[in-house]
């Protein structure tokens, strides 16, 4: 209800009311978010970084998630990443199809970058594999993932989340 946030009477923050902080109020209900942000690598939401409604609708919204978007109707990673935003010439179809969290965790990973997997390579090839019909089929014959010199696929394509100059995302 209203008064689980908000106190009329007793406001312990002159902004909207707020019975507390703002971030400490949600994560009195999400402790499963607060626990993703103390993994190492994570938003600083404890710094005062980020806030809980930078990227989330409090009181609701049509998104799933209660997500707010940026400029475009784009997500809300895109405010403050926006490098990494669109239109691109050439289209990582990753971002098109699944967004950022199909590859990263918003609040906080075990992994670098905030990754879901703890081996890129091991990321990119659950799109990028031999089965056939898959989007972007399987990588060119002379990628051998056995050696540690394809393992990271970010050393020649640089630009996976899309480039205006290049259509395999590469430097």
């Amino acid at each position: 209800s209203c008064t689980d946030c908000h106190s009329i009477h007793q406001s312990k923050e002159a902004v909207h009311l707020l019975a507390g902080k703002s971030d400490q109020l949600c994560i009195n209900c999400h402790k499963e978010t607060q626990a993703a942000f103390n993994k190492p690598f994570r938003h600083r939401l404890q710094e005062g970084a980020i806030h809980c409604v930078d990227c989330h609708a409090p009181h609701g919204g049509l998104n799933p998630r209660q997500m707010k978007t940026a400029v475009g109707n784009e997500p809300a990673c895109a405010k403050c990443h926006t490098d990494k935003r669109g239109p691109f010439a050439f289209e990582h179809a990753a971002m098109r199809l699944e967004g950022c969290l199909g590859c990263h965790e918003p609040h906080g990973s075990i992994n670098p970058k905030m990754l879901v997997r703890n081996q890129q390579h091991l990321l990119c090839l659950e799109c990028h594999s031999t089965a056939p019909g898959i989007l972007g089929s399987q990588p060119p014959s002379f990628h051998d993932l056995r050696s540690a010199r394809f393992q990271n696929c970010t050393t020649c394509h640089l630009k996976v989340h899309g480039s205006n100059v290049n259509k395999f995302l590469l430097r």
